[in-house]
This record gives structure tokens, sequence and C-alpha cells, in this order.
């Protein structure tokens, strides 16, 4: 079914504060939309307008036909306690409400006392089987073992058994990524479904959303993955207060939105200039003016009528002039000053240098489980710039621990050098956790500054009043992934660990993070599945790890 979304005039925000008005949007089949804008632009918010799951405050969403499969796979950070993998499938599917939809329309219709007052069951049930059908649900236990198994998922013999809260960070990525492939939604939205994949997990993604017929909506900080995948972009410009549809792909975007903000800022320079000329010249006439009848007042004697008169006409010419400057500057059309967007601009800060030899593993072993990391033999220099990738439970975690000193080897030898200072970005963003308010978890790792320099620098960091005294657990992945780059300009550090840094993180932040790598001249261990990330961060040397082994590429 070819299903078309349209939304006309949409306002969205939450409580009295609007992100965004006066939004037009089409989507249709074969359309990509990447959704983009800073953090807190509203781009979440905008998601649940277009799925139903929230009202918007102003304008209105059609779809065609009305029954369109509508299907919108948030961000989720935390898997539901006792939910198997199967269950999870089902719901991220919308196979599951299908069917309760279904089984619930199907005792209406044989109890007409249970259907809803002013309904027909028979209406209800035909269109919640159709619904049923459509989603998927009919074959989807067939089809769920070839995915999970093309996708390298060994759950054992029943997923329905295997508790999505017993898999790993990267098995979990993957059952998502199944989750979507088994999918049959009319129109997608899509919030950040590269979070946590590998590269080969991406590519599937890719693939996926290449071949849909449906219409597609993403929000995603993979610029990779963007520029690959989108047909158009919104950008939601929360500095501006604008939002508008780009035609053509991502860099194509990157590239019209750039002449698009030099334009506008020269259109301002240009009405600037020319006004502050026209008051200046207006102010001098003024002055002439004055002054001219001031020195006719002084030299001009009272029986001298010629005089008088000629100075009151001189005086007549100069308001005369004054006022065509002031109409001038009354007629030209005023131009706003485009706002500063907010940038997220800092340093990382330094300590003295470490040891030369930073970090060695000798035939180094690692055991988790059935699992094993190694013989490894590695060593980090001071000053050297690691790249790290590798499949999702490849062991990269796992070698960053035992490099850090967080996990004995289980055979070989492993030392961590002299004067080592840590600063760290990990992927579960566990530096700052728990019910303690931000700023005193953030005074407590940096006891050194003073309650109001913590509060100044989180401020920096886009972390004012209103997230700072809010517990860290209650923070969005993307706030606490800021307040730990916070972290690496408070301290002094000399090693740089960062897993997968650009999670959560939006386009404007990852670019600056990048800046402040180029400055930063000590020691970095760098994880990321970020293709853009590894092409653009300057690297020494590149390490693959892959089946427990670890390979200099």
């Amino acid at each position: 079914m070819t299903a078309t979304l349209v939304a006309q005039g949409l306002a969205g925000g939450y409580g009295h504060r609007t992100l965004f008005d006066s939004l037009d949007l089409t989507v249709t089949a074969g359309d990509v939309v990447g959704l983009v804008g800073a953090n807190g632009a509203g781009k979440s918010t905008l998601l649940k307008l277009l799925a139903g799951v929230e009202e918007p405050q102003a304008g209105t969403i059609r779809l065609s036909p009305a029954d369109a499969f509508v299907g919108w796979l948030p961000q989720e950070h935390e898997r539901v306690a006792g939910e198997s993998v199967v269950d999870y499938i089902g719901r991220r599917t919308g196979c599951a409400a299908a069917t309760r939809d279904m089984d619930a329309a199907a005792a209406a219709l044989g109890d007409p006392s249970l259907a809803a007052p002013g309904t027909d069951p028979a209406d209800t049930y035909s269109a919640a089987l159709d619904r049923w059908l459509a989603s998927g649900a009919a074959d989807l236990e067939e089809r769920l073992p070839a995915v999970l198994a093309d996708l390298g998922l060994d759950l054992g013999e029943d997923p329905a058994h295997t508790l999505m809260t017993s898999l790993s960070g990267g098995q979990a990525a993957r059952v998502g990524l199944a989750a979507l492939l088994l999918s049959r939604f009319d129109i997608a939205l899509l919030d950040e479904p590269t979070n946590d994949l590998d590269l080969d997990g991406i590519e599937r993604l890719e693939a996926f959303v290449r071949g849909l017929r449906g219409g597609v909506v993403v929000v995603s900080h993979d610029r990779e993955f963007l520029a690959r995948c989108v047909t158009r972009v919104l950008e939601l410009d929360l500095a501006q207060g604008s939002n508008r549809v780009f035609g053509g792909g991502y860099d194509s975007y990157l590239e019209e939105r750039a002449t698009i903000r030099r334009q506008q800022r020269e259109k301002y320079d240009e009405f600037a200039d020319k006004k502050a000329d026209l008051v200046a010249r207006a102010r001098t006439q003024r002055e002439w003016s004055s002054q001219g009848v001031r020195n006719a007042m002084k030299k001009a004697p009272d029986n001298d009528k010629i005089k008088r008169k000629a100075s009151a006409e001189s005086s007549e010419k100069q308001a005369q002039k004054v006022r065509q400057m002031e109409s001038r500057i009354a007629r030209l059309e005023e131009v706003e000053e485009p706002r500063k967007e907010w940038q997220l601009e800092f340093t990382i800060g330094a300590a003295p240098r470490s040891s030369s030899v930073v970090s060695t593993l000798s035939s180094a072993v690692f055991r988790q489980g059935s699992f094993q990391l190694g013989p490894v033999s590695l060593q980090v220099n001071a000053g050297e710039r690691i790249g790290i990738t590798g499949p999702n439970g490849a062991g990269k975690s796992t070698l960053l621990r035992g490099l850090l000193g967080r996990q004995l080897p289980d055979e070989g030898t492993a030392s961590l050098g002299a004067s080592v200072q840590i600063g760290e970005i990990d992927q579960a963003r566990a530096q700052l956790v728990g019910t303690q308010p931000l700023a005193g978890a953030f005074e407590e790792l940096v006891p050194e500054m003073a309650s109001g320099e913590v509060r100044t620098l989180l401020a920096k960091f886009g972390l004012k009043a209103d997230h700072v005294m809010r517990a860290v657990d209650e923070l969005s992945p993307g706030e606490r992934t800021r307040a730990g780059l916070a972290l690496l300009q408070a301290r002094g550090i000399n090693l740089l660990v960062l897993d997968e840094p650009t999670n959560h993180l939006d386009l404007p932040a990852i670019e600056q993070l990048e800046q402040a790598l180029e400055s930063y001249e000590g020691t970095l261990l760098l994880v990321t599945h970020d293709r853009r990330m590894l092409a653009t961060v300057k690297t020494d040397r590149h390490w693959r790890v892959e089946a427990g082994q670890v390979v200099e590429v």
C-alpha cells in the first residue's frame, strides 16, 4: 500500500514552550527525510506528533489512506525487566499491539456487550484483522529465526525465553535492528536507529532503509548514514526559530545551508552598514543646521533683514536635508540580525606528560564466560593516537579495560605506566550516574572546583539551572554525554579514552568534539563506528578487534 503523511502548520513543544511552528512536511513512498537540529530543537517531539503519540499545539496531520500503518521506533535506553526477545520484537514492530486489538475485536464479535458503545463489532473486527495482517504479525514467528540467524544472533532454540536484560549491549542493538528488519510499516519514524550498531549493522540498516517502498523520517547523528540514505533534509533551527526542508541529500543540505547562512549574514551586514551611514549623515546634517542657526544669531544685526532671511533659508535647507535623511532611514527594509547558534566550544584539559610507555599487554588473555580475548601483546606509547574498530561483541571494551588496568588478565601480564591521568567517555556513560543532582555529582569528581565554577562550566555545555539540580539518572543520554565532555575539560588528562563518543550527541556537538581532538596532544584511544569521525580524526595506528583477536591494520 502506498501511504502519504501530510503535516500542515504544525507546532510542537512542551508546557508553554513552543519548539517549532508553521511546519509543513509531506512524506510519501520512496521519501527518506533526515530530521536534523541541535539537541532540544524538538526532533523527538516532532516524531511523536507524526506518530500520533502526542497532540500538536497547532496544525494538522493527515494520513492517506487513513488506516496507513505508521511505525514509531523511539530511542530505547532501558530494557524492560522480564521482557523476552520475542516480546520485545513484537512490541517494536507493532505486531503485539495489533494482535491485542484483533483479539479484543474477536471477543466483542462473539459477545457484543464487550464492544465499545456506538460501534459495529463486525466493522471493528474487520479493521483490526486488516491491521494485524498489515503489521506482519501473521507470519512473524516464521520470519524471526532467519533474521536473527542472518544477524549472527545465536539465542538458543527458543528466543521466547531469552530475556532482553540478559543480552550484551551489542546483542541488544542487533535485536533492535532485527525488529526494524521484521517491521512492515507504511511510514517509518526512526529515532537514532544507528545508536550502538557496529559497522555491519549500520550497513544492513542502510540497505533496509534504501530498499523500503514506504516513506521514512529518520533522526540520526551518523553523518555517513545520512549522506547515503536521505533524499531530503528537514532542519529544525532552534537558534533562528525556523524550520526548512532542503531538497537533495545530506551533503547537498550542508552546502545549501552554508550558502543561505552566508547570504543572510551578508544581507544583514549590508543593511547595518547602510543604516549606520545614513544615521551618521543625518547626525552631521543636524549638527550643521544647529551650528548655522547659532552662527547667524551671533553675526547678523537685528536690522539686517536680508541676512536674517538668507540665514533662515539656509537653516531650513539644512533641516530639510535632515528630514530627507530620516525619511530614507525609515524607508529602509529592516533586516533581522541572524542569531548566533549555541556552540559547544571546548578544549580537553591537559596534564603533565606521562611515562613514555602508557600501557602494555604481554601475551595477555582475558576471559568472560565462554568469551576469550587474546593472547594479545600490545604497547601504547605516550602521545600515540590509536583508532579501534570491530564488530559488537568482539572484545573492544574488554581490551580497553585491560589496557586501563581495570581487568586483570587470566594469563600473561598487563601494566599501566607512571603518571597516567585518564579521561574517559565510556559507552555506558557510567561516570555520572545515580540519584544525586548533577552539580553535586560533578563537584565530587572535581573537588578542586568551586560550586560557582562548576555551574559556569556546565552552562557552557548547555547544562543550565534546570539541569544541574536534576538527578543524574533523569538526564537524557545526550545531556549525560555533554556532562562527561565537561569533565574532560575540568580535569587534567594525558590519556583520553573515547568509547562510542558520538552516541547521543547532536551533529554540532560531534563536530566540536572533532575540533577539540585536533588540538589535544596527549594519548588517544578512540573506539567508534562513526565512519566520518574515523576519517576526520587523525590517528597514528588502527587496531581491529575481531573474534577475540587484535590485528594492527
